[in-house]
């Protein structure tokens, strides 16, 4: 009897482009994101009041959806927009409350969810795709909004799922979400390996292959205070401070699109050489505390990597990032185990134990994946070791 063809794995995958509208159309989208914005003050404020006189339950998401019905009769712009629109509104608001009671239960500082200002609220969603947009023959259809052009760079895979309109320094764009991709698996290798991210270079292996930093940040450095500079000169609400607030903008948006795209070329290099990746779970919240290393480990962006490189893995069919404890990964010699206190300066320690001599980074990512297999449950080696050394 033939066995039935297993199912093709899938996942799910954002494509972004940008759009194309007409003047007019820039104008109606303007108006969307001021209504939407509006509609989220007046929902954060009814909260805050709420909270205030003890009755915040009734003030959470489906009580305020249910209002809606009752807002959009009472007001004729808010009913030109699809209903979806406002819901969505609604579900960020209660996104942010989530967050903050979750930072309550881990004692952490829980932050107060603010107001926005006009240039704080640069995007909204839709929440199903179909009913609210669509696409045809390369142009996005909104309802009630008519068609807007798009560079559609590569079709959609699978089902798109939602589309979320945003404003950035260079124009309008558009981000679907679609669900049941297909997973283009890459080929296995059977290599296993740790990576640690360091400031001197952007990561080690524990091959010793090093990824040298590119400092996109400091590059610009210059430029972008020039460009501060010429904002804090101008007259607020004048057109030459808008310019210059525009100028600024995009001087940035260039920074954080070389770093994206550096993150995922080597997220996708290491999914190619590796078949499981280990490396640290580091709470980079509380790293840039350190007033002396904030804007290196900012620009460096540790957090930002480990996400790309946990969504390359998922869409190669390697969907094994490990994220092992960060604890004396430096301290501990990679050679025998032994804990050796060090500070930041001492870059190539000596081990009084083994006489081991290596660089603090490459120790560090020698001894994460005996971490990772350990969290794994697995008794065998890392390739190329050849017996667990004591205390790792």
């Amino acid at each position: 009897m033939e066995q039935p063809t297993p199912p093709m794995p899938t996942t799910r995958r954002p494509y972004k482009e940008q759009r194309q509208p007409t003047p007019e159309q820039e104008r109606q989208v303007e108006e969307v994101r001021w209504r939407c914005r509006v509609l989220y003050h007046t929902a954060l404020e009814q909260r805050r009041t709420g909270w205030g006189r003890g009755q915040g339950q009734s003030a959470t998401r489906f009580p305020q959806e249910a209002e809606l019905t009752a807002l959009r009769a009472a007001f004729p712009a808010d009913a030109a927009l699809h209903a979806q629109v406002l819901q969505e509104v609604l579900a960020r608001l209660e996104t942010t409350y989530q967050a903050v009671f979750r930072r309550l239960a881990h004692g952490e500082k829980p932050g107060v969810p603010r107001f926005q200002g006009r240039h704080r609220s640069p995007s909204f969603p839709s929440k199903e795709y179909g009913t609210g947009a669509h696409l045809d023959n390369g142009t996005l259809v909104r309802a009630t909004r008519g068609r807007i052009a798009a560079r559609w760079r590569r079709p959609l895979g699978g089902t798109p799922k939602t589309v979320t309109v945003s404003k950035e320094a260079d124009g309008w764009y558009v981000a679907f979400s679609c669900g049941e991709v297909p997973v283009q698996p890459l080929p296995q290798t059977g290599k296993e390996t740790g990576i640690a991210v360091g400031l001197k270079v952007f990561l080690v292996t524990a091959d010793g292959e090093t990824v040298e930093h590119p400092r996109h940040y400091r590059n610009a450095e210059k430029a972008v205070a020039t460009a501060q500079q010429r904002v804090s000169r101008r007259t607020k609400g004048s057109r030459r401070r808008n310019t210059a607030r525009r100028v600024r903008a995009k001087k940035h948006q260039k920074v954080r699109g070389q770093r994206q795209d550096f993150h995922h070329q080597t997220a996708r290099w290491l999914v190619r050489q590796y078949d499981t990746i280990s490396l640290e779970d580091l709470r980079v919240a509380h790293l840039v505390r350190n007033h002396r290393l904030a804007k290196s480990i900012s620009a460096a962006g540790w957090a930002a990597v480990r996400t790309a490189l946990a969504y390359k893995a998922v869409c190669a069919g390697k969907p094994v990032v490990v994220v092992v404890d960060p604890a004396s990964t430096t301290q501990a010699c990679s050679g025998g185990g032994t804990r050796v206190a060090k500070s930041l300066r001492l870059r190539t320690p000596l081990c009084p134990s083994c006489g081991l001599v290596l660089d603090r980074d490459e120790n560090a990512a020698s001894t994460i994946p005996w971490r990772g297999q350990r969290r794994r449950g697995l008794a065998g080696l890392p390739a190329g070791m050849h017996r667990a050394p004591a205390g790792l």
